[in-house]
């Protein structure tokens, strides 16, 4: 880089020999068929737009599933679950 009005550089050779600093870029989603619609999905706006549309959720988001408690005795008996029951 140089100065406008001199032409001069203006980093001196320990700023030159630093490596170069940029951003961090993400990249973007690749393009996807929905599975609900079938409609063409492009990038993450298109795509949590898609998933709040149709009241779905991303797995990744929804974190890990509580245990299920199960709430009919004769059931839980049944099928030898009773430690299950609520």
């Amino acid at each position: 880089m140089v100065d406008k009005d001199t032409g001069l550089p203006m980093l001196n050779q320990e700023e030159r020999a630093r490596p170069l600093q940029c951003p961090r870029v993400f990249g973007d989603y690749p393009a996807y068929q929905s599975p609900v619609t079938g409609e063409w999905i492009e990038g993450k706006q298109a795509r949590k737009a898609d998933l709040r549309k149709h009241g779905c959720v991303d797995p990744l988001d929804a974190g890990p599933a509580k245990p299920r408690k199960l709430k009919n005795p004769r059931f839980a008996k049944k099928h030898g679950l009773e430690h299950m029951l609520e």
